[in-house]
């Protein structure tokens, strides 16, 4: 198996957490990416996706969900509800494409003002039609509490 070689029903997502992303014209636009770790004050935080559909699979409404977890995969609540952004996609299939080449889905999601427990490890998990993978999950540390100087 070759490194473009999909399983013909197998979804593939790559995530990166960033400060800012978009999707336009089918494309992700992503700014300050690669965080693996953020400020324990509010800051801006968001999750961008590339979802890879099967060509068998196109036409067809998923639907998604992205869930925050803490260090031991426990739902983060805030205050009692657990921190979750769900939707719908479909992708169709596209001419310009070859037969059995897998359909890009770019999605972003964007948080701002999120309060994380300082020191503190966590997650984002994407559930698609109800399956997860191991590898769809984008990790990151929220960093020590900043100290006051007087």
């Amino acid at each position: 198996m070759t490194a473009f070689d999909h399983s013909p029903s197998q979804i593939r997502v790559t995530m990166l957490l960033a400060e800012s992303a978009q999707v336009a014209d089918s494309k992700l636009f992503i700014l300050g990416g690669g965080i693996a770790l953020i400020a324990a004050t509010p800051s801006p935080l968001a999750v961008a996706m590339k979802i890879d559909v099967p060509w068998d699979r196109a036409d067809r409404r998923h639907e998604w969900t992205l869930e925050l977890l803490d260090a031991d995969g426990t739902p983060v609540l805030m205050g009692d509800r657990p921190v979750i952004v769900s939707g719908t996609f479909e992708v169709g299939r596209s001419e310009q494409l070859q037969p059995g080449t897998p359909l890009p889905m770019p999605l972003a999601v964007n948080f701002s003002g999120l309060v994380l427990a300082a020191g503190q490890r966590f997650a984002w998990r994407l559930v698609i039609d109800g399956d997860t993978e191991p590898d769809w999950q984008a990790a990151f540390t929220v960093g020590p509490e900043p100290t006051i100087e007087v």
